[in-house]
């Protein structure tokens, strides 16, 4: 593990914003209706002077009105379930831990749409709910997965898969009982759908969530590193492990139940953006929390872009476009656990 210095960390966290930018520069750019780099620059410079008045209206519908608002909200989607993802995977100790692979995300979702049924007019019922899920759904998870008063790893993937095909069960119950315009809605939503725009109220709930979630996580990064060798061994080093596991696991479960909440379940990121990001920048989580959470946002940015693109004007879910690349990746990931 290389040493971390704060010239490297800025460096590091430097060159993947860098990244972010020219991918959300891309995302303005294509769509169903295209728009030069040249008008991107200039009627981005008059907005941000604040001169955005003098811009075109059906100009500012496309850019401003939405597809900067859904590029916002995916970057703070797939933060959120990247740096879910990371802290799973240093908690539990399995590389194949993931907020959609351990049925957290659909315990979620469960929450979400009770939250639907229940107060359809209270747009912060959904979140909470969505919330209470993802904790209660991972606490079960815990549980289920430990033999003689350990982790098991293939346990706790087993507990993890049962858990989120129950929960699947659960949701096709309660997606019954809505009205049909509400269906078409759901069905595609629960596939991973970020084109819905949200309530400005939202977008701050979002915001404020995933610096807190984030903020809490990454003040037990050091301790992460010393649980990943096992916990007996951290706690022979002085390691608080019930604290860490109680900050990561509401933390991690409020960040999932918040993404879910606006963005239905999209699955695999936080699996495969913490390997890339320690594949290029090692397991120092002090580092890879905060590149995850930026590679995140790279990552679904990319994801929504293609799919609203690859067939256009039709759209595919975002989820899709993360399953297609993520399942492979589990697989890989699986057999040379096997091996």
């Amino acid at each position: 593990m290389k040493a971390l210095t704060l010239q490297r960390l800025i460096w590091i966290c430097g060159s993947l914003l860098a990244a972010l930018f020219v991918v959300v520069v891309i995302a303005l750019k294509v769509g169903a209706v295209p728009i030069s780099i040249a008008d991107l620059a200039v009627n981005l410079g008059r907005w941000i002077v604040g001169r955005g008045t003098q811009l075109p209206s059906e100009y500012q519908i496309i850019v401003f009105g939405i597809r900067l608002p859904r590029i916002i909200l995916a970057m703070l989607v797939g933060g959120a379930l990247s740096v879910s993802g990371t802290s799973f995977q240093a908690l539990l100790r399995n590389p194949l831990a993931d907020p959609y692979v351990l049925g957290v995300s659909s315990g979620g979702a469960v929450g979400a749409i009770l939250g639907l049924i229940l107060a359809p007019q209270q747009p912060l019922i959904a979140p909470l709910m969505a919330f209470v899920g993802a904790i209660a759904t991972i606490a079960a998870v815990y549980f289920l997965g430990r033999r003689k008063g350990q982790l098991d790893s293939t346990t706790l993937l087993l507990a993890g898969i049962i858990s989120a095909s129950f929960l699947s069960a659960v949701i096709s119950f309660l997606v019954t009982t809505l009205a049909g315009r509400d269906l078409r809605g759901i069905v595609f939503w629960l596939m991973g759908d970020l084109s819905t725009p949200l309530q400005p109220s939202l977008h701050w709930v979002l915001f404020g969530g995933l610096i807190l979630g984030v903020g809490a996580i990454y003040t037990t990064a050091a301790d992460l590193n010393v649980i990943t060798t096992g916990e007996r061994e951290a706690i022979h080093l002085g390691v608080d492990v019930t604290r860490v596991k109680l900050v990561v696991y509401v933390s991690a479960s409020l960040l999932t139940g918040l993404a879910v909440s606006v963005s239905g379940a999209i699955g695999y990121v936080g699996l495969l953006v913490p390997h890339a990001m320690r594949m290029l920048f090692g397991s120092d989580y002090r580092v890879l929390i905060p590149s995850s959470l930026i590679g995140g946002a790279i990552a679904v940015v990319a994801a929504d872009t293609l799919a609203r693109t690859v067939m256009k004007p039709t759209e595919l879910p975002v989820g899709a476009v993360t399953a297609i690349l993520g399942a492979p990746f589990f697989i890989y990931l699986l057999r040379r656990r096997l091996q």
